[in-house]
């Protein structure tokens, strides 16, 4: 049996998987930001060192990056130029003319991928039927291009006024630029985004311009590299949507590779829902730079259609550059083990978001760090052990942390020592992620406590007690491989692609002719890019309409029967979207039709739903030591037992205060928590009296 491999490069560490049969072995190792593929030869170099696999042993690697994400923040992308519909030029920076805060008088807003002097008119004009009102005038394409040439444009973005509905003039325009300025990448808005709304479907096409260069290249090094280590095998890549897809498409959509770890997270919770019959839960990935949570109902994680990236007031929704790209729906904040902590000249302690990463890390990683980070308070309470953290593989210093601690409270004249000040950046990051949580609850209509959450990423089993009694959730998981879960996550995703298209449809006047036959192609086109993932596997597909109440202006997911469409259909869909509104407002709106904007198709391999686990028999678990540590709950140092997650048998049982360690993370069971070893190996813990 050929083993597989996962691979998960996030802002701190790059996380290795590698799965045979039953067997997994795991490894860490700190990212190369200046270079991700170091990081992920080196990582796969111990991996098979560890399993004694050899690289032709190995049937598949699948990967996942934030470098998409981290060059959207971070305005490292290539310079890029955007045409668009003469008029039109100025929509990336007016937006939707909203403001994310209303009373802030020096509000500013994130300014464009594209700067106005590379956002070039062309003349044509199209209807929101697709009719031509005006064709495409190509000599100012052509003009447009030796603009472009004159100042050294990287990448191209092109976005025309109602192209989703008719693409021949943007088709057109690319032929134009390609002839003039052969080689040069060159993105377009039917392809990328071909849904309503001008302004998200721009933002998204000069994103992922933006990113192509960049992502290109990369790809291109890493598919080298591992062919050159000897890897034969097929290299699939995560996207935000939850599914896997070649490289090909990555190369072509660079933009759905967005969120991809924090998806390959959300699938990881999903199984572990499955095998513990949880069917509403709360997952919480916290890793080195980020923490993220997701809410998923009956196995199936919350999905959106719009993102956003690189959020400029303290993860404000609306500061943001919107995507409109298929995501796995999820908050993430920036309370990670490399997040920053500070005092600022009122002497109030904030928390990230910025965050030390991998180069130079904490101050506690002795690479050169000096600022003070949750990673270094963990460490100072007694959470970490400092000989085994990262398997052993990173020796954490102490006493660097202390100092790291006692220097930010003196800075900010606050007189506190190293323990103190770290107490209160525990309980600062972890009050953040539960408000997270909370918020991201209420605006999706649901509640928290009957929840059970799942906890992965190397830092969340450090935190989530606390941030489970501050949420009122009293049943916690973390499974095996907890602190590597989202690339275990990439593992158990189904090879998929999305379609999505834009078709303006009322329920009252409902005509199947036409959306049948939208439907159809839409479904070839999804067939056909994720066949080359999965030759000869089976397919399955799914559809969804984006419904809303007439005049409304954000819409609902409701599914669509996989059959062709007729007149009969139109009440079950009302019905579908009754359901879904009253869910999420609490009730109906009568006597007001339902239109439907946005039509997609997602076509993928059938998802794998592993069984439960049968209960083993109890039995009391025993200790190797104790060890002092400070709990948060209570607010002392607490005398801990100390067990090792790989002695622990199905069916032993602890209780609280205790740190049970492995090597890729630690789990604090909180005095108040029983914790108990599941048939899978995993730690659930319960509060008592709950």
């Amino acid at each position: 049996m050929l083993a597989r491999i996962a691979v998960d490069i996030g802002g701190t560490f790059t996380d290795l998987v590698a799965e045979r049969g039953e067997r997994q072995w795991t490894r860490k190792v700190l990212t190369t930001p200046s270079a991700p593929e170091q990081a992920v030869l080196e990582g796969l170099q111990g991996l098979l060192a560890d399993a004694a696999l050899r690289p032709e042993d190995i049937g598949l690697i699948v990967h996942g990056t934030t470098l998409a994400t981290n060059a959207l923040i971070e305005r490292k992308g290539a310079r890029t130029a955007f045409l668009t519909t003469e008029g039109f030029r100025d929509s990336l920076e007016l937006g939707t003319e909203s403001r994310f805060e209303q009373y802030d008088l020096d509000l500013e807003k994130p300014p464009p991928l594209v700067p106005r002097g590379l956002r070039l008119p062309v003349a044509e004009r199209m209807a929101a039927d697709g009719a031509v009102l005006r064709p495409l005038d190509e000599r100012s394409v052509r003009e447009a291009a030796e603009v472009l040439r004159q100042r050294k444009v990287e990448s191209v973005a092109i976005g025309l006024l109602h192209s989703y509905a008719n693409p021949v003039h943007e088709r057109r325009a690319r032929e134009l630029v390609r002839e003039a300025l052969p080689g040069l990448p060159v993105s377009i808005s039917s392809e990328v985004s071909p849904e309503m709304r001008e302004y998200e479907r721009f933002t998204t096409t000069c994103a992922n311009a933006y990113v192509q260069p960049l992502i290109a290249g990369y790809l291109a090094r890493l598919e080298a590299e591992v062919r050159r280590a000897g890897f034969g095998c097929p290299l699939y890549l995560m996207i935000s949507s939850g599914g896997l897809t070649t490289l090909d498409t990555g190369r072509a959509f660079p933009i759905r590779l967005v969120e991809s770890g924090p998806a390959g997270g959300a699938i990881f919770a999903r199984h572990v829902a499955a095998r513990h019959g949880a069917q509403r839960v709360l997952s919480f990935d916290m890793g080195g730079t980020t923490a993220k949570v997701c809410l998923l109902d009956d196995l199936r994680p919350q999905t959106a259609r719009v993102f956003e990236v690189a959020r400029s007031y303290r993860f404000r929704k609306g500061s943001g550059m919107p995507v409109r790209i298929p995501v796995i729906e999820m908050v993430e904040i920036g309370a990670g083990g490399g997040s920053i902590a500070r005092v600022d000249r009122m002497q109030r302690i904030g928390v990230g978001p910025d965050s030390a990463g991998a180069d130079p890390g904490p101050a506690c990683y002795a690479r050169g760090g000096s600022a003070a980070t949750v990673t270094d308070a963990d460490l100072a309470l007694g959470r970490i052990d400092p000989e085994a953290f990262a398997g052993g593989k990173l020796r954490l210093q102490p006493e660097r942390a202390r100092g790291a601690l006692e220097r930010a409270a003196a800075e900010g004249r606050l007189p506190m020592g190293a323990e103190e000040f770290a107490f209160a950046v525990a309980e600062l990051v972890d009050e953040a992620m539960a408000n997270a949580a909370q918020v991201h609850a209420v605006e999706s209509g649901k509640t928290l406590e009957e929840r059970t959450l799942i906890a992965f990423g190397g830092a969340a089993p450090l935190h989530v007690a606390r941030v489970a009694e501050k949420l009122g959730i009293a049943r916690i998981i973390i499974p095996p491989a907890a602190g590597v879960g989202s690339a275990v996550g990439f593992l158990r995703a189904p090879v998929s692609y999305e379609v999505a298209r834009s078709l303006y449809v009322r329920l009252g006047q409902f005509a199947a002719g036409p959306l049948n036959a939208l439907l159809r192609a839409m479904a070839a086109e999804a067939r056909e890019i994720a066949a080359r993932g999965a030759p000869g596997v089976r397919l399955a597909e799914r559809r969804t309409a984006f419904a809303r109440y007439v005049g409304q202006g954000h819409e609902i997911g409701i599914e669509v029967p996989p059959a062709d469409l007729g007149a009969g259909d139109a009440p079950q869909l009302r019905k579908a979207f009754e359901a879904a509104y009253r869910t999420q407002y609490g009730r109906l709106i009568e006597g007001v039709d339902i239109e439907i904007l946005t039509w997609t198709v997602t076509v993928s391999t059938p998802e794998e739903t592993p069984g439960r686990a049968p209960p083993p028999p109890p039995h009391a678990a025993s200790a190797l030591g104790n060890r002092q540590v400070f709990d948060v709950g209570e607010a002392r140092r607490l005398d801990h037992a100390l067990y090792r997650r790989a002695e622990l048998a199905a069916g032993a049982k602890l209780s609280g205060p205790a740190i049970i360690v492995e090597d890729s993370t630690s789990t604090v069971v909180a005095a108040r928590y029983d914790a108990a070893i599941a048939g899978d190996g995993s730690i659930v813990l319960t509060r008592r009296g709950s």
